[in-house]
């Protein structure tokens, strides 16, 4: 079915764990809509059980984008996630369909619904490389201090630690002239590309979430994610490679170096992925459109569907 306003898409959003996957396809067959991934991780292909991809069976016929389209080898800033997605939300809003954007990569969704432009600066570019000599060879310190005299702006929000935002920052000051301060200001001020209307899921107790998180990293253990991760390992990536930031795979290669022991790893993703939760919680509280369905101590997914068909009828879709 068309939505009502041309430009609509439908964001299916929430904390790790929380029934994204599942909700997004029921209501992309409901709507007659397709699903727009929007997860930093799902994008890498080999990495199905840590990064959660969805499956064969849980699409449920519903065609499914921007899932295992990368190479781990390949580091994927947000520009390039934003300018790849809103391909496909472009052209299922010109075949008729309602663009379902599922993920819990909350700087990614924003920007993409934003249609937000980036800075420039490339990863291979003169500037990055020059930069990047001068952190090796001088410290982060004058390098901050260069930022303090030509954006004090970034200079005071950036922690003296951050040094990937700190060289990004002069980065864009030497290719462009302005700063990314006054980039982001700007970008700030134009109207969103899209009108989206947010559908979130969460637990009314947050002990109830980190029962299911713990459940269900157990159950990644069990399907292969040791195995997974030995194969991640094994292609020789630097150790900045962005699939190697996937919550999972750090903790298990502290096993394989015999730092620790399975269980101790497996504690360790249990810990980080409910630390991830709550971070994407923190950050999705700040958007007061979201329309939340809670769950009590499972996740009932028939009645979510009625009250979300429901909410997403007052909102015109449906």
């Amino acid at each position: 079915m068309e939505p009502q306003q041309p430009n609509t898409v439908l964001c299916v959003v929430g904390p790790t764990a929380c029934g994204k996957t599942r909700m997004g396809a029921l209501l992309a067959r409901q709507l007659g809509g397709e699903v727009v991934s929007v997860d930093s991780m799902q994008i890498y292909r080999g990495l199905p059980i840590g990064t959660a991809a969805p499956r064969p069976e849980e699409m449920l016929g519903v065609p499914h984008h921007m899932v295992a389209v990368a190479d781990v080898r390949e580091s994927w800033s947000v520009a390039r996630f934003v300018r790849e997605a809103d391909r496909w939300v472009q052209d299922i809003l010109r075949r008729g369909k309602l663009p379902v954007l599922v993920g819990g990569t909350g700087l990614y969704l924003d920007a993409l619904v934003a249609g937000r432009d980036f800075a420039a600066g490339q990863a291979e570019g003169p500037w990055r490389a020059r930069l990047q000599e001068r952190l090796r060879s001088e410290g982060i310190g004058p390098l901050l201090e260069e930022l303090r005299q030509v954006d004090p702006e970034s200079a005071a929000r950036l922690h003296p630690a951050d040094e990937k935002r700190i060289l990004r920052a002069l980065e864009v000051y030497r290719e462009t002239g302005r700063t990314i301060s006054q980039h982001n200001a700007e970008t700030r001020s134009l109207p969103l590309k899209y009108r989206a209307v947010y559908l979130g899921l969460c637990f009314r107790d947050r002990e109830d979430m980190k029962a299911l998180i713990d459940r269900r990293v157990d159950a990644m253990v069990a399907e292969g994610l040791l195995q997974e991760a030995d194969w991640l390992l094994g292609q020789d990536l630097p150790p900045t490679a962005t699939a190697l930031q996937a919550i999972g795979y750090k903790e298990l290669a502290a096993y394989r170096r015999g730092e620790a022991t399975l269980e101790e790893a497996v504690d360790q993703v249990k810990l980080r992925s409910r630390q991830y939760a709550k971070r994407q919680l923190t950050w999705l509280r700040r958007n007061r459109e979201i329309r939340w369905i809670c769950w009590d101590k499972d996740r009932d997914f028939d009645k979510a569907l009625q009250e979300a068909t429901e909410i997403l009828s007052a909102q015109g879709l449906g």
